[in-house]
């Protein structure tokens, strides 16, 4: 187990360092040995989002040319992002980088073999069945789906396909996560009893877009694209712009930051989904006409189904109003704490010895050591190439060309995606959700949750 932690170590920091690391070594070589791999990969983007322009360039860029990967096409339905997007990946692929209007055009036109899904989070999974059935591989980022019906026809279409999907949980590509997860499960750390997990931040204008509001036009744009199948709306370029903002584009503190945090407890443990969730909060400090909370409260029951007296609990904590930007994830078992922000074991609050004497039972008895901690999760709106994404974006490169199973395969943003929904379910109807694994249907008061 140390052996594997050790070698994930050293092949993470090489791979951040921009060396390839297969299984049988690191060199550009190893590729050639690979089936196809001398045959340039044709990536299209997807959406020429922030997200897109800030992390997946760079990141891209740190691992294309050893890759060989190449951009060639843009997709985006408003004129001016299509435009600058084009002209980006042209200026950095230093050859012309074709502009499409909608993704039918860009499919139509047979030109891409993989693509890069970084649109407003309710399309995600509806553009990831749209890659696959034009038989491309994809990066698509989180959260998967916000609805149970886009999240079963996704996860349908991606299996049926075969095709290579990262989903965009990049701590599944950090190093002191890996060691995490084989800590928890190597059994040392004791039944889990307790996670708390919260993100807090002060950003008057996050997820605000007022400099680009006055530049959207509806006749630069596909506004019935844009709401795909969500109810219809008139065209408002703030929940074009500002879609997290307002469900049903986005559930907000959820999708956005919950989904890359629980994931982690899926990772860890193996379950799927929570058996329950209940949730409180409300929209304390913004009144910008936004519908999403701003502070959220969520309480999360884990454990088998088949066993309601084992599990443990999960919150989830976040408020956009008063925070230092340190996203927390903290594991407790009776023995201590694991602590993915200090990255460390340590007995702290846990059983002692001499009050496992007192009551004459065993104690597990936790060491103060401290994980792998070679990546920083960076929690900023733009995150730059950061080495977490930057890893996961290679990884899903190499398993494009492997055909290996990436690190956050497509059950990952399933699992995910119904911890999301389920927490929406308790936002929007007030009672606790709980999950049909009959009819893979999220449930409140006895109800299918949609909207």
């Amino acid at each position: 187990m140390e052996k594997s932690r050790r070698t994930f170590i050293r092949q993470a920091a090489l791979a951040g360092a921009g060396v390839i690391v297969t299984s049988k070594g690191w060199s550009a070589q190893s590729y050639k040995r690979i089936i196809g791999a001398n045959d340039r990969v044709r990536v299209g983007v997807v959406g020429f989002s922030d997200r897109h322009k800030s992390s997946h360039v760079p990141s891209f860029m740190n691992h294309y040319k050893e890759l060989n990967f190449d951009v060639v096409a843009v997709s985006d339905i408003w004129s001016k992002r299509r435009e600058e997007g084009a002209a980006l990946w042209t200026d950095k692929m230093q050859h012309d980088v074709k502009a499409y209007r909608n993704n039918e055009e860009l499919y139509d036109s047979k030109t891409v073999d993989a693509v890069f899904i970084s649109t407003a989070d309710f399309q995600h999974a509806r553009h990831a069945i749209e890659a696959v059935k034009a038989g491309c591989d994809a990066y698509v980022e989180k959260p998967f789906a916000e609805t149970m019906e886009d999240n079963r026809a996704a996860l349908k279409a991606v299996k049926e396909s075969g095709k290579i999907v990262q989903i965009g949980s990049q701590r599944r590509s950090g190093a002191n996560y890996h060691a995490a997860n084989e800590f928890i499960r190597s059994g040392k750390f004791g039944p889990i009893t307790m996670v708390e997990l919260t993100w807090n931040v002060n950003q008057p204008g996050r997820w605000r877009r007022p400099e680009l509001l006055s530049q959207l036009k509806e006749q630069d744009t596909d506004w019935k694209r844009f709401i795909m199948n969500r109810p219809y709306e008139a065209f408002d370029p703030r929940k074009y712009l500002e879609y997290r903002l307002f469900w049903p584009y986005s559930s907000g503190l959820p999708g956005q930051w919950m989904s890359h945090q629980i994931d982690t407890v899926h990772w860890f443990t193996g379950l799927k989904h929570p058996r329950s969730v209940v949730a409180n909060g409300g929209i304390y400090m913004w009144k910008d006409g936004r519908r999403n909370w701003d502070t959220i409260l969520a309480a999360f029951d884990y454990g088998p189904l088949d066993d309601p007296k084992t599990g443990f609990q999960v919150t989830f904590g976040s408020r956009m109003h008063n925070g230092d930007e340190h996203p927390a994830e903290i594991y407790y078992s009776n023995g201590g704490e694991l602590n993915l922000n200090t990255n460390k074991v340590s007995p702290e609050g846990g059983l002692t010895q001499k009050m496992a004497d007192a009551m004459h039972m065993n104690a597990n008895l936790l060491p103060e050591l401290s994980l792998a901690n070679t990546e920083k999760v960076v929690a900023s709106a733009n995150t730059g190439g950061d080495v977490l994404t930057s890893n996961h974006v290679r990884n899903w490169m190499e398993c494009v060309r492997s055909r290996k199973e990436p690190n956050a395969p497509v059950e990952a943003g399933y699992s995910h995606s119904i911890a999301n929904i389920m927490t929406n379910a308790a936002v929007h109807t007030g009672y606790k959700a709980t999950f049909d694994e009959a009819t893979q249907e999220v449930m409140a008061n006895g109800k299918v949750f949609k909207y």
